[in-house]
């Protein structure tokens, strides 16, 4: 029994590396890796202590489930199941987050950026730009895969970039998955996290850019697991 916990404190202790200070909690959980629904509640620290923010959220994931992301966490040696590009897996893990954005102007208090048509997200794995929003009319097009930032449908008219595959001077490792985002839509995806307008405009508003807020996603014990690094639970 001795030998189970130290086992399961060091590997704990693997997928806990240097955690930022956070405020604000995004908190995704799945019963397990190959279900596309989840449920999201939002937290925030105050005096020390974590608080419920909001009413719990009913979201879709990737079709395919999720995968262990490349983020602020370790990637334990013996996972089996890692988010590859076309996968259709959401990945799983903690994430600091990248702005806002939406098809018209939105006054909050976090980055926000309005996209247009031109601004492709590069899902080409042979591209420079892999990973990576640009702006089409700007640069020399490499790539042959895209999304488009703003299109007919209404998938991305309000969002938030997570900070997946792209970890500090790193960059983005090519095959590892791409344009993952928190958007609008009522079907599973192809591995980003997705809820009704209302619910993700309520979050954009209330996200705080001086309380570092970060993305907690994975399993029932993925989440508890990590969750004790930040202090969510005890």
């Amino acid at each position: 029994m001795k030998k189970i916990l130290l086992a399961l404190l060091l590997f704990a202790a693997t997928l806990q590396a240097k955690l930022p200070e956070t405020e604000q909690l995004i908190v995704v959980t799945t019963k397990n890796w190959s279900t596309p629904n989840g449920m999201l509640q939002c937290y925030e620290k105050k005096e020390s202590v974590w608080q419920k923010v909001g009413k719990p959220v009913h979201v879709k994931l990737g079709r395919n489930g999720i995968g262990w992301g490349r983020g602020l966490h370790r990637i334990p040696k013996d996972a089996k199941i890692i988010k590859k590009e076309g996968d259709g897996k959401a990945p799983a893990g903690i994430f600091s987050l990248k702005q806002a954005f939406g098809y018209h102007p939105f006054t909050v208090k976090y980055p926000y950026k309005v996209y247009k048509e031109t601004d492709h997200c590069v899902d080409d794995v042979h591209s420079k730009f892999y990973n990576k929003i640009v702006d089409s009319r700007k640069i020399k097009i490499d790539y042959k895969s895209k999304e488009h930032m703003k299109f007919p449908k209404n998938y991305y008219k309000y969002g938030i970039v997570v900070n997946h595959n792209h970890i500090d001077e790193e960059g983005a490792v090519p095959g590892a998955g791409s344009c993952i985002f928190l958007h609008i839509k009522k079907v599973p995806t192809a591995g980003c996290t997705v809820m009704n307008e209302s619910e993700m405009k309520q979050i954009i508003r209330w996200l705080d850019p001086n309380k570092n807020p970060l993305l907690l996603q994975g399993t029932e014990g993925v989440v508890k697991r990590l969750g004790k690094g930040l202090s969510l639970f005890p």
